[in-house]
């Protein structure tokens, strides 16, 4: 019973503040059983949450409503699993990362989580062929070795890694920027719907949150987070992509970029990579040398 409150609890505080763990660690510490947050003085509650005073009123009212709606039984409801921090089926990995996710939302098969060979496929939203038939030759040999390939539902490259792994039998995991009941893009909503059927779709936001730009930065982290290494195949200088490489580099991931056509403004991100230090790749096999040291 102590649990189940502990579960509502946590589940009505991420729906009403939803950011990373490292935000609310100071609160969990001080109140581990989070008993204490509708009681709490505002101004107590604003300096563990950082946030203003005004905030923290308008937070408490909201938990105050929300602490009494079963959530977990509305998630179920809409097969969505919330994944604790604490939870064996947690990706420690993700703990690595300076602001893990307090909660992961998940659709699908749960398992693939637990898979420890994960490869990220990301690159340009406006990806060309030349992004279609390299995904095509570099896959096949790490799905033969159980390789789950990680991407993030966005049109393009994103988009060509989850199709193309499912076609050729292969697992996939989707992290999105958005809430389950708001799948972006929209053209992507189908996919979705047959990925959490097989594969697996994850997010960091409770459903009702809706696309908005800095997410999908943050979106990112994740990404590269549950990942050994990651593949960028084609992206302009400053992009998102490149983003995500970031986050892989400050966490130790092998960076591997496909290089193009030195005409192509989109092979300049995989070209900057490599004069950073990227590993340049054109085929599955380099990838799988690297990674199975």
């Amino acid at each position: 019973m102590k649990d189940e409150l502990f579960v509502n609890r946590f589940l009505a505080l991420h729906y009403v503040l939803p950011v990373p763990l490292n935000k609310l660690k100071p609160l969990l510490e001080y109140d581990p059983q989070l008993a204490q947050i509708d009681k709490m003085q505002p101004q107590k509650l604003a300096s563990l949450c950082k946030i203003s005073q005004e905030r923290a009123i308008n937070l408490q009212q909201m938990y105050r409503k929300f602490v009494e709606i079963p959530l977990l039984q509305m998630y179920e409801k809409h097969t969505i699993s919330p994944i604790f921090y604490t939870n064996p089926n947690y990706p420690s990995n993700l703990l690595n990362l300076h602001d893990p996710p307090a909660i992961l939302y998940v659709k699908g098969n749960v398992n693939l989580l637990q898979i420890n060979k994960k490869l990220a496929i990301i690159g340009s939203r406006e990806a060309s062929e030349y992004s279609k038939s390299s995904i095509e030759k570099i896959l096949p040999p790490l799905i033969q070795e159980d390789f789950v390939i990680v991407s993030g539902l966005a049109k393009g490259a994103d988009t060509l890694a989850h199709e193309i792994t499912m076609k050729y039998g292969g697992k996939t995991i989707a992290v999105l920027g958005t809430g389950f009941f708001h799948l972006y893009p929209k053209q992507n909503v189908e996919l979705a719907h047959k990925m959490a059927k097989t594969q697996l779709l994850v997010t960091e936001y409770p459903p009702y949150i809706t696309p908005k730009k800095w997410n999908f930065p943050m979106r990112n982290r994740i990404i590269s987070g549950l990942s050994q290494g990651v593949v960028i195949t084609e992206a302009k200088a400053k992009s998102g992509t490149v983003s995500t490489m970031e986050h892989a580099l400050e966490n130790g991931k092998e960076i591997f970029a496909i290089p193009g056509s030195i005409f192509s403004p989109l092979s300049v991100g995989p070209h900057l990579l490599i004069q950073e230090g990227a590993k340049p790749v054109w085929d599955g096999h380099q990838i799988l040398e690297e990674l199975l040291k």
